[in-house]
């Protein structure tokens, strides 16, 4: 390379560590300036003091062409980039890391609740996870993780993500459709409750996949093996990005290999023999109200 090595600076979630390496021609003091997104997505990231991981994860050269690519091992950004795409990175490649150290990010949030852990899948759609979180808040419940659940292999949540939204986002990480989060917060409930949250290790008993909107009349079916599998792989392929755009004229590339997938699968095989049901309802207070009906058969 060229230009100068500006910055080596290591990432850790879950005490598990990522390197990034930054080339050019100005100084930097740190690849990001903000760790609140990082935060909201894996529950517990840190910068650690020293870097001990011997390779880089993920190498920025910011002069050149703008780009992005991967090589079966490092992932190499090209050019001027916001912090939005490079925050979506670390994001993806800690989560290898954290798989390979058999740690794995659900999109999903974790309580407490009448001496049962549930897991309130996003799943596929996505449709009531934190608006489940929050009633069931309400009713009592213990909060283990918000935006995302960390879970071993024996299906114990070992870290939780804290904020239910995500308030604040940078160039890159524009959403409409996620403007605003607190508008629903005052439909159901007026203002923003208050709950308790515990960071202590919970094991999964059940999984909730909740499906919330006006026109549902509330039903709960108990899923099979095959959509339990599908609606979980769903949440774990969240962190991986293989649909994101990570700026105009570039995709998010393909990380992922065979080998991966299938430990992915096998891991899910096992975590999936928990009972998991899919509810419909109309209000967030439904929601939970199936719930109670699950919960007290």
């Amino acid at each position: 390379m060229a230009s100068k090595l500006q910055l080596r600076e290591q990432f850790s979630a879950c005490g598990v560590p990522l390197r990034v390496d930054v080339y050019g021609s100005e100084a930097r003091e740190h690849v990001l300036d903000d760790l609140t997104f990082l935060n909201y997505r894996l529950a517990d990231v840190v910068i650690s003091p020293d870097v001990t991981v011997d390779r880089p994860d993920i190498v920025w050269e910011m002069e050149g062409p703008k780009g992005v690519r991967y090589d079966g091992s490092t992932l190499t950004f090209t050019g001027d980039w916001p912090a939005g795409p490079l925050q979506k990175a670390i994001v993806t490649m800690l989560t290898l890391r954290l798989e390979s150290a058999g740690l794995h990010p659900f999109h999903s949030a974790a309580v407490n609740y009448r001496g049962k852990t549930i897991l309130i899948l996003g799943g596929e759609s996505n449709h009531g996870k934190s608006m489940g979180l929050i009633e069931v808040g309400v009713r009592g419940g213990v909060q283990v993780a918000s935006e995302t659940s960390v879970i071993d292999e024996s299906g114990v949540v070992v870290k939780g993500s804290v904020e239910p939204f995500l308030m604040k986002r940078t160039v890159g990480t524009e959403r409409a459709d996620k403007a605003a989060p607190n508008k629903g917060v005052e439909k159901f409930w007026g203002s923003m409750p208050t709950w308790k949250i515990t960071d202590e290790p919970h094991e999964i008993d059940l999984v909730l996949v909740p499906a919330i909107d006006g026109n549902f009349d509330p039903s709960t079916t108990e899923l099979g093996p095959f959509e339990r599998q599908f609606q979980a792989l769903h949440s774990l392929q969240n962190y991986l990005l293989t649909n994101e755009l990570l700026a105009p004229g570039h995709a998010m590339p393909v990380v992922d290999t065979d080998e991966r997938r299938q430990r992915r699968a096998d891991f899910l095989q096992d975590f999936c023999k928990r009972p998991f049901f899919f509810v419909r309802a109309a209000t967030p207070q439904v929601l939970i109200d199936e719930l109670e009906k699950v919960l007290d058969a």
